[in-house]
């Protein structure tokens, strides 16, 4: 009786009501995000000299990987310093770092929230059939992290790095622009790890079929990589990196979206 009048209640819920709940999930969230940052800005040396300058360094460990796997795959960056052209530089990068992998951090805890707001409108079938959706979500989205970082990040830093015009061009970046271009190798590919979860709600409602991906899959290579350039630096090579795997992410999907549509949807004809 009790599970009957709160989704009376649910539903009665103005749109006042709902603004008023999203505000305390993004409030929760912010919360969380800002306790995961000021940790990371207390470890400011380790954070930075372990982390962030990691993939600049010949000794990190995607370089050593390949190296050891063979001298012909074996690459690294060339030697290059940051520099910082502003007073305030360096402190506001120190900010929007502890920002970001608060972000990082604290992301089971947003999606956990995400998840909290959105539960309430869902049938019960629903429900279950989203059973562990916050920790797919968070491994999918940490995974696509780490790919960035272990993978974009170490090649794009070492072409970019690397590539010259002429001997009177220095490749001298500013910290800043270090900092922007690892945040671009990393946070975005994370949440492009995120499609097979996207791809499974829309196959549960009957919004796409695998037969409908399969059909427009050229297209969809298209976008994917207008989306690489758009979220990557200029460079093919970095377009590639991040297209390839975002590619295999699509023909996953269209194995979730055929076995969601088996499931959910058995008995519909698709319509090719």
């Amino acid at each position: 009786m009790t599970k009957e009048v709160d989704k009376i209640v649910e539903k009665e819920m103005t749109f006042l009501d709902h603004l008023e709940e999203l505000r305390w999930h993004i409030i929760r969230s912010l919360i969380g995000i800002i306790i995961c940052a000021s940790v990371v800005f207390i470890f400011k040396t380790f954070i930075f000299e372990e982390i962030i300058f990691a993939p600049k360094n010949s000794d990190f460990f995607t370089y050593r990987l390949f190296c050891w796997i063979s001298d012909f795959s074996c690459f690294g960056p060339p030697d290059f310093q940051l520099i910082t052209r502003q007073l305030g530089e360096q402190f506001f990068v120190h900010i929007k770092v502890s920002l970001w992998l608060g972000f990082v951090l604290a992301s089971p805890i947003v999606f956990f929230e995400v998840w909290r707001f959105v539960k309430p409108g869902l049938y019960k079938e629903e429900k279950n059939a989203a059973k562990g959706l916050v920790l797919f979500c968070t491994l999918l989205f940490l995974a696509g992290v780490l790919f960035g970082y272990f993978v974009i990040a170490p090649f794009a830093i070492t072409f970019l790095a690397g590539y010259q015009v002429g001997v009177d061009a220095i490749n001298s970046p500013t910290l800043a622009s270090y900092v922007n271009y690892m945040t671009m190798f990393t946070l975005p590919t994370g949440l492009v790890f995120e499609l097979p979860i996207l791809v499974y709600f829309l196959a549960r409602v009957g919004l796409i079929t695998h037969t409908m991906m399969k059909k427009y899959r050229r297209h969809a290579m298209v976008v994917i990589l207008i989306l690489a350039a758009v979220i990557t630096p200029p460079d093919v090579l970095t377009q590639f990196l991040i297209g390839i795997p975002v590619f295999i992410l699509y023909e996953i999907s269209i194995l979730i979206a055929k076995r969601t549509r088996a499931k959910y949807h058995p008995d519909e004809d698709e319509a090719v």
